[in-house]
C-alpha cells in the first residue's frame, strides 16, 4: 500500500511538472513577427495581460495567468516598451518583462520643424509628454551640459531616426539624441566652418534658413552661396541677410500662430530675428536643419549671386540674379505668374458653380 502511494505520490509529481512545464515553455505568441507592447509604471499583471492580448501578442490569456501566478513573477511587472517575439513562451516573455529587459523606441524627427514640433516628435514616442520635452530644450542647466545654450538646443535635434527607452525621461531622451549632433561634427566639417570664418552654431543657424527657402536638397548649396555672399561681402559690401524665413519665425515667436503670408508691414517688425531689421545672423537658428543644409553650407556654391526669388517656369525652385534690378524684373515674374493663377483659379471655381448651378436645374 505504501509503495503505491509512493508511485502515485511520484507520478503526480512528474503529470504537475508536466503541466508546469507545458505552461512554462510552450509557444504562446502567435505572430508572424514581433509585437510591441508598452507597459506603464504602476501597470498590474492583469492589465499588463490585457495589453499583451490587445495587441494580439498572446494566444493564452489563461495560461500566461496562471505561469505568473505559479511563479510569483506576475508581482513582477516592470514598466517599459516590450517586443514580443514569434513563438515566445510564457517563460521567456514573463522572464523579459520582470527584468525591465525593454527594447527601444524609434523615434524619426523631421528636419527643418520648430521646437514645438520637435518636442511632439519626440513625446509621441515615449511615456511622456510634449511640455516636458519641451522644458528639457530649453533647460539651461541641460544646455549647459550638452555644451550649447538654449538657443541653439533645439536645432541641434539632427533630423534622423533614433533608438530611445520608451521610460527614459525627456532630459535623457534630449541627450541622447544630442549625441548624434556631436558625432556630426567631424574634424573635415569643423575645418570647413573656420575656412569661412564661422563657429558650428553660426553654420546651423545659416544652414536653418537655408532649410526653410529650399525645397529640393540640389538648391541649398546655391541658396547658401547667396546669403554668404551677403553676410561675408563676397561680392562687395556686405548686407543685412533680408531672410523672409526670419520674418516668419519672429512673427510665429512672437504670436505663436502659424506661418502665413508675409506683408510689407512685417518687414519692419522690431525683433531680434529679423534679417531684415537686424546685421548679420540672428541669434540662433528657426529649425532644426537637415545633414544636407549643413553640408550645403559648408560646401555652398561660390558665385556672384545675391538674390533669389521664386520661379515661375520650375516650380519649388528658384530664380537667381546677381543685380536688384535683374531681381525686381524676376520678382514682377513672379508676383504677374501668381496673379494669373489667382485669375486662373477664380474663373475655374466660377464655372464649377455655374454648372453646379445648372445641374440642380435640370436634375442632372
Amino acid at each position: 500500500m505504501r509503495k503505491t502511494l509512493t508511485i502515485a505520490a511520484i507520478l503526480a509529481v512528474l503529470i504537475g511538472a508536466g503541466i508546469v512545464a507545458w505552461i512554462a515553455f510552450l509557444p504562446n505568441a502567435p505572430v508572424d513577427e514581433a509585437v510591441g507592447v508598452k507597459l506603464p509604471a504602476g501597470t498590474e499583471f492583469e492589465a499588463a495581460i490585457d495589453s499583451l492580448q490587445s495587441a494580439g501578442a498572446i494566444g493564452s490569456a489563461t495560461s500566461l495567468r496562471v505561469f505568473g501566478s505559479l511563479t510569483g513573477w506576475g508581482d513582477q511587472v516592470k514598466p517599459g516598451h516590450y517586443r514580443i517575439q514569434p513563438g515566445m513562451n510564457n517563460w521567456a516573455m514573463l522572464d523579459k518583462i520582470r527584468k525591465g529587459l525593454q527594447d527601444p523606441v524609434r523615434i524619426t524627427l523631421p528636419a527643418g520643424r520648430t521646437a514645438p514640433v520637435i518636442a511632439r516628435a519626440i513625446a509621441d514616442q515615449m511615456d511622456t509628454d510634449s511640455s516636458e520635452v519641451m522644458a528639457a530644450l530649453f533647460a539651461p542647466d541641460l544646455a549647459e551640459q550638452l555644451d550649447t545654450d538654449t538657443l541653439h538646443l533645439f536645432a541641434e535635434m539632427r533630423g534622423n531616426t533614433y533608438d530611445v527607452m520608451w521610460t527614459q525621461d525627456a532630459r535623457r531622451a534630449v541627450s541622447r539624441i544630442h549625441e548624434w549632433h556631436e558625432r556630426f561634427w567631424t574634424d573635415e566639417r569643423l575645418q570647413k566652418a573656420r575656412d569661412l570664418g564661422l563657429t558650428p552654431d553660426e553654420v546651423v543657424t545659416m544652414a536653418s534658413i537655408v532649410e526653410w527657402e529650399a525645397r529640393y536638397d540640389e538648391e541649398k548649396p546655391r541658396i547658401a552661396g547667396v546669403y554668404l555672399n551677403r553676410l561675408l561681402g563676397r561680392t562687395g559690401a556686405r548686407m543685412r541677410l533680408q531672410a523672409d524665413p526670419t520674418v516668419q519665425y519672429a512673427l510665429m515667436q512672437t504670436d505663436g500662430g502659424p506661418m502665413r503670408r508675409l506683408f510689407l508691414r512685417d518687414y519692419q517688425f522690431p525683433h531680434p530675428y529679423n534679417t531684415y531689421q537686424i546685421d548679420g545672423l540672428p541669434p540662433g537658428p528657426i529649425n532644426n536643419p537637415s545633414d544636407a543644409a549643413i553640408d550645403a553650407v559648408l560646401d555652398n556654391e561660390e558665385h556672384d549671386y545675391l538674390y533669389f526669388v521664386a520661379s515661375p517656369g520650375k516650380p519649388g525652385y528658384h530664380d537667381f540674379s546677381e543685380t536688384g534690378a535683374e531681381h525686381a524684373r524676376k520678382a514682377r515674374a513672379w508676383s504677374q505668374y501668381l496673379s494669373e493663377q489667382v485669375r486662373l483659379r477664380n474663373a475655374r471655381e466660377r464655372a464649377e458653380a455655374a454648372q453646379a448651378e445648372l445641374d440642380a436645374v435640370t436634375g442632372d
